[in-house]
């Protein structure tokens, strides 16, 4: 029965197609529909509803339609109000005219963002470049002896160590 249950599911997704003549019944589902009423009285029903659409006639719209349209399109934009704070209603505040200005800040606060990651990369990447010096130069050893300066001053705790050892050592 979980069989039968399966291929129902599987048939009444295709029921839509099935009725309006849009694919095919297949021996498979041929022999399904035998087998089972109920997918059967479905797809009878499916059927008969499209054939019902199929005489449906759309009612002609009145001669003065476009006419009396045109002339309710004229008398709602005459009510629109019109300026910054028009769109401001006595009974309740519109946001509609905050809009524009929020959203040109917003591009406007990214486009600064960009440009300054943009030229910050850029400029940091230039500085290290311009301000690499070449070893040995008084510029060089000076960056390295900012690079090293724990380093260099454990060094100045041994010399220090050292000379009081001599000290003790040759009174």
């Amino acid at each position: 029965m979980k069989d039968v249950t399966m291929k129902c599911n599987e048939i009444h997704e295709l029921m839509p197609d099935l009725a309006s003549g849009l694919s095919t019944v297949t021996p498979q589902m041929d022999e399904h529909f035998r087998a089972c009423s109920e997918c059967s009285q479905t797809l009878a029903d499916f059927r008969q509803t499209m054939l019902l659409l199929d005489e449906w006639q759309a009612p002609e719209p009145s001669p003065y339609f476009d006419t009396r349209l045109h002339a309710r399109l004229r008398e709602e934009t005459a009510k629109q109000p019109v300026g910054l704070f028009a769109s401001l209603g006595a009974s309740s505040i519109r946001t509609s005219w905050f809009r524009k200005p929020a959203l040109a800040f917003s591009l406007a606060a990214i486009l600064v963002v960009g440009i300054t990651l943009f030229r910050g990369d850029g400029y940091r990447y230039r500085e290290t470049n311009s301000m690499a010096a070449v070893p040995g130069s008084a510029v060089g050893d000076l960056q390295a002896l900012d690079k090293n300066h724990d380093l260099y001053s454990d060094f100045d705790v041994l010399d220090d160590l050292e000379v009081q050892q001599n000290v003790t050592a040759n009174p």
